[in-house]
């Protein structure tokens, strides 16, 4: 089976914050879990792609790149969205087509837009995918904490199907490119 990691706006302003928005939580576990994931998806000789939000410093400069801490691999695929969705306007359901994916697991920013949107819109395509419970984050609403978005979106997300094609969520020190999706079917 072939698979992708899929980073989704893991980008310097969005995890560090700005004068208007606040860095997200537990900033430096994410980058460390990142890039733990990004050393086993090389390992597994397995495809990378960043997806990086144009809304994100205006779609312009440092703020704009991904996170300085997170490593990029020269393979890495880069695609620019400009919406929530990373399926929108972009050509990556095209590039996993053509590469014969059947697999993602996702991680990045922020976990109740576009990490959900992901997640959802990958089972709709025809993917199963693997969200990696402690590889992605968000910042407090008014409503409630980041905490407590990200562990509604892992029970929510875990065993989210589309009929044929669904969602698990497991962790960084799991092995998650031997994906367990066949053993609930």
């Amino acid at each position: 089976m072939k698979q992708a990691l899929l980073i989704i706006d893991a980008q310097q302003e969005l995890i560090e914050g700005n004068s208007a928005e606040q860095e997200v939580y537990e900033k430096k576990r994410i980058i460390d879990n990142i890039n733990t994931v990004i050393e086993k998806a090389l390992n597994e000789k397995v495809s990378i792609i960043f997806i990086r939000d144009v809304d994100v410093a205006n779609g312009d400069g440092p703020g704009f790149q991904v996170h300085k801490d997170i490593i990029v691999p020269t393979t890495a695929i880069i695609f620019d969205k400009a919406a929530t969705n990373s399926f929108y306007g972009t050509p990556l359901n095209a590039y996993l087509k053509e590469n014969d994916i059947e697999h993602l697991v996702i991680m990045g920013c922020k976990t109740e837009h576009c990490i959900d949107t992901a997640v959802r819109t990958a089972t709709i395509h025809q993917y199963d995918v693997t969200l990696v419970g402690d590889g992605h984050s968000t910042t407090d609403s008014k409503i409630l904490s980041a905490e407590q978005i990200i562990l509604h979106h892992n029970e929510t997300l875990h065993g989210h199907y589309n009929v044929d094609h669904f969602s698990l969520v497991r962790y960084t020190n799991e092995d998650l490119f031997k994906p367990s999706h066949h053993t609930y079917r």
